[in-house]
């Protein structure tokens, strides 16, 4: 396993991708009640009324193309009009759970955001595809770790720069294990003594030797990157 290193962006006055990352634009409830006209919905046929209707099971697969690994018929996979016409007396309508926010009116915004967890909303970022990600990122100043974003490696979770940095007083670095367990938030003043830190290992590290100057320069340099970001664009950071 290994630990990364990442800026929070929405906090970043330049990154390209804020505006994109603070916009939810769909997220998903648990429970619709109160909230069914806001909801997205299925229709669904169950697999046992499918099979009692369409015959040839392998062949109605193939040519709709559908996984046989599906819990499911959902209709709007389907792909074979007569499959269609012979299945949508037997569809019922499921609630998928995702609400499209543009769909919400200002009143309702903040009850259907409560009603959702943080790892239920998709941004605007979210549903860029990884081409349009990396192009954005590309373009981005703040795509610290060489043009392909902002994150990017701090090392293997045994790492030996924490325990260098622990002897050295660099209490910043020596956190690094335990912050990426705990996740904890990195502020741009954490990241002033960042700076102070890694002047000290870049210093020290010839004293460890050749091969801890070989492996230990790299995340010196990245940690460098994020910590002036971080104190430039007053962002936090984070590993992980």
């Amino acid at each position: 396993m290994g630990i990364s290193i990442g800026i929070y962006e929405s906090e970043a006055k330049s990154a390209l991708c804020r505006d994109l990352r603070k916009n939810v634009v769909r997220v998903r409830v648990d429970d619709v009640s109160g909230m069914e006209k806001l909801a997205g919905y299925d229709d669904v046929v169950s697999l046992d009324d499918a099979r009692s209707l369409v015959g040839d099971w392998d062949a109605f697969l193939k040519r709709n193309r559908i996984s046989a690994e599906t819990d499911a018929i959902y209709m709007d996979k389907l792909k074979n009009d007569a499959d269609i016409g012979l299945l949508r007396p037997k569809a019922k309508r499921v609630s998928t759970g995702w609400v499209d926010m543009d769909k919400v009116s200002g009143s309702d915004k903040e009850k259907v955001l409560a009603a959702s967890k943080k790892e239920n909303r998709l941004t605007g970022w979210d549903m860029l595809s990884f081409d349009e990600m990396n192009e954005m990122c590309q373009k981005c100043t703040l795509s610290w770790d060489k043009g392909r974003g902002c994150i990017g490696s701090f090392g293997p979770d045994d790492s030996l720069l924490p325990g260098i940095a622990e002897k050295r007083g660099c209490k910043i670095i020596a956190s690094v294990p335990e912050g990426a367990k705990n996740g904890r938030k990195y502020t741009p003043d954490d990241a002033k003594t960042l700076l102070k830190e890694i002047g000290i290992l870049t210093a020290a590290l010839p004293e460890e030797g050749k091969m801890m100057v070989r492996r230990y320069s790299g995340p010196l340099e990245r940690m460098t990157a994020v910590a002036e970001i971080s104190v430039r664009e007053g962002c936090g950071f984070y590993f992980f």
